[in-house]
């Protein structure tokens, strides 16, 4: 577990016991979470993995989250991040949000990542479609309680702004904006003019521009046309009962 988990915060109490857990996880794979002493709920967020581009860009990855989840100390709660496509989720059902999937529908790429399972969330944003004029943008990742952001297609359809906290879609070859695991912020703007990318939404990364390497951004954008896909993540924080997304003392400094 060691080697996936990206960040843990744990105040400690003179005595040894935690105030309070944070625990982010953030590389592809499947781990388990053990429920520390003293903590009986959580509050969980999830993200799916944003889609790779292929013949048009990749649709958006969604999100969930599920507040004040009753745990057992020292029990052992499954997590899995989903890479290109894939669906993360907390203690499988608890909390559960989908991958976007590649796809080259006309005009709406893909299938855009949904929130199945939690208290609360958003859905990935649409890919662009391949016009013949040029590969579309990637879809932003989902917001805590809006979409994420369309990728735009040529000059036909601009791509969009994020929503309820979600990342902007990608224009013209350029990847969707990521989202954040530290709740609710601002939108992420929409790319625009010719492969610029979509913006990162509540503090997350901007997607990339086509003039470099158009991968969706951290977590859960969407890439542009035949690139690699934003990532996923899971975090966990406790006492769930005063920890509460989507902006309940969930932010960095919390």
């Amino acid at each position: 577990m060691s080697g996936a988990l990206q960040a843990v915060f744990q105040n400690q109490r003179s005595f040894g016991l935690p105030v309070v857990i944070d625990t982010i996880f953030a590389a592809a794979g499947t781990y388990s979470w053990i429920a520390p002493t003293g903590f009986t709920s959580v509050s969980v967020v999830v993200i799916g993995g944003g889609a790779q581009g292929s013949c048009a860009g990749g649709p958006g990855g969604g999100l969930a989250y599920k507040n004040n989840y009753t745990v057992t100390p020292g029990c052992s709660y499954a997590v899995v991040v989903g890479g290109n496509s894939g669906t993360s989720s907390f203690a499988s059902t608890v909390a559960r949000a989908t991958g976007g999937v590649r796809g080259c529908n006309f005009f709406q790429s893909g299938t855009r990542g949904t929130n199945t399972n939690g208290d609360g969330g958003g859905t990935g944003g649409w890919g662009g479609y391949n016009t013949g004029y040029g590969n579309g943008g990637g879809g932003g990742a989902a917001g805590y309680s809006g979409a994420g952001g369309d990728g735009g297609y040529a000059a036909f359809v601009a791509a969009t702004a994020g929503s309820g906290g979600g990342g902007g879609g990608g224009a013209l070859n350029g990847a969707g904006g990521g989202v954040n695991v530290y709740g609710q912020g601002s939108n992420g703007a929409a790319g625009s003019g010719s492969g610029g990318p979509g913006g990162g939404g509540s503090g997350g990364q901007n997607g990339g521009p086509c003039a470099s390497n158009n991968y969706g951004g951290p977590y859960g954008g969407g890439s542009g046309a035949n690139q690699g896909p934003g990532t996923g993540a899971v975090r966990i924080v406790g006492p769930g009962a005063t920890r509460l997304f989507p902006s309940t003392c969930v932010s960095a400094s919390a």
